[in-house]
């Protein structure tokens, strides 16, 4: 069993930001990655950003330069700084974890960018 909780959604404004953490707990030993996705409505679920147990990253084209991932391998979480954020931005974050060919998803926390 594998657990995902986030943290760290709201409202804020555009410009503003925000830093999303996840912790894991549960059989995590030998995880391949954890990340970010989001869902908007009326739209599918989408990568934003994720790390490699090697610590290697890789984000959507929209939020490079803008947004970074990054993990505590101590603490087992990951966290997604989120600045100069837009109204596109807006969508249910969800943090994954990639283990054993299975991808395991906490329960979301709400982006909400506007004025």
């Amino acid at each position: 069993q594998v657990q995902l909780v986030e943290s760290g959604g709201g409202l804020v404004q555009p410009g503003g930001s925000l830093r999303l953490s996840c912790a894991a707990s549960g059989s995590i030993f030998d995880l391949n990655s954890m990340g970010w996705y989001r869902q908007a409505p009326g739209k599918q679920r989408e990568l934003v950003a994720v790390i490699t147990r090697g610590g290697s990253t890789n984000y959507a084209d929209s939020v490079k330069g803008r947004f970074t991932i990054s993990r505590d391998s101590a603490k087992n979480t990951v966290a997604l700084q989120m600045n100069s954020l837009k109204p596109a931005d807006t969508a249910v974050y969800y943090c994954s974890l990639s283990r054993l060919g299975l991808v395991y998803w906490g329960q979301g926390t709400q982006v909400t960018v506007s004025s």
